[in-house]
């Protein structure tokens, strides 16, 4: 009992000394994760941390420029841009994280069962993949959306709907490749079934890549969310979200009012930004060359 706890302590231990090496070797990869931290920290902590109420409208304090009171100035109805750019952070992200999940799962069975079985699975599959894929993937969000009601639910199913594709191939793939391996043979000569070697045995072996597909489509997913706000299809105001608040923004640009727009849209593409250096940053961190 002890020799097995000495090695899940040495084999914990070799996974950090990993992670702290991939980091100290790529700061760009440091400053990802440092980032990250803070997007998760505004999303949690932050709509009861900022100084004004999002949804307060004073119109007194109208259309004010960045200040020491208001660091991102106020809207056309007196808001305060700084505190409804926090606020907004939990919804984009829950947005994208609900998606992404949904879409993880739902890629993960289909890419098993068709990589594994193959037969008319794989085919039917295939087929269902490249119809998705054979149309430009905001329009079909913006189509989804349409049709079902502009919720935040359909949102969520709309975006998650455009990402099984990614994960579906990805999972075929792998598991395509090691069906034959030999851990498999032997799994299935130890007695498991079908279902229990391709979940236990082969699919972890899928989860490296996944997990950096994952981190770019969580920064996909959110360009989606607000793109479709944006367009009017996604949250409806005066609920604080990145996409409405650029599109509000926008139509005072050029009388001057440059914050409205500018501040959400920076926010929206730090986010973005983040996760796709969060997605190398996990490559390194799961690619086995590192680890020499």
């Amino acid at each position: 009992m002890s020799g097995v706890l000495l090695k899940s302590i040495a084999r914990r231990s070799g996974g950090l000394d990993h992670l702290i090496y991939v980091l100290r070797a790529n700061p760009v990869t440091m400053f990802a994760f440092a980032m990250f931290a803070l997007i998760i920290l505004a999303a949690v902590f932050g709509p009861s941390l900022v100084p004004y109420d999002p949804l307060a409208t004073n119109a007194a304090n109208a259309l004010q420029s960045p200040s020491l009171a208001h660091w991102f100035g106020t809207d056309s109805v007196g808001r305060d841009v700084f505190s409804r750019v926090i606020v907004a952070t939990r919804l984009d992200l829950s947005i994208s994280v609900a998606a992404v999940a949904l879409s993880f799962v739902i890629g993960s069975v289909l890419g098993s069962v068709a990589g594994y079985w193959g037969g008319w699975l794989d085919a039917v599959l295939n087929r269902v993949l490249d119809t998705i894929m054979a149309f430009p993937l905001f329009v079909l969000a913006m189509g989804i959306v349409a049709a079902l009601g502009n919720t935040i639910e359909n949102i969520i199913y709309a975006t998650a709907i455009i990402n099984v594709p990614f994960y579906a191939r990805l999972v075929r793939a792998e598991v395509n490749i090691r069906r034959n391996a030999g851990f498999a043979q032997a799994a299935k000569l130890s007695g498991n079934s079908d279902v229990r070697v391709l979940a236990m045995h082969i699919f972890p072996n899928a989860l490296p890549p996944m997990m950096v597909q994952v981190s770019l489509n969580l920064g996909w997913a959110i360009l989606n969310a607000a793109g479709l706000s944006f367009i009017g299809l996604g949250v409806r105001p005066p609920t604080a979200e990145w996409g409405i608040m650029v599109a509000e923004g926008a139509n005072f640009i050029v009388s001057g009012e440059w914050w409205l727009a500018v501040f959400p849209g920076l926010t929206l593409m730090i986010a973005v930004f983040t996760f796709n250096l969060l997605g190398d940053g996990l490559r390194d961190i799961f690619d086995p060359r590192q680890r020499t």
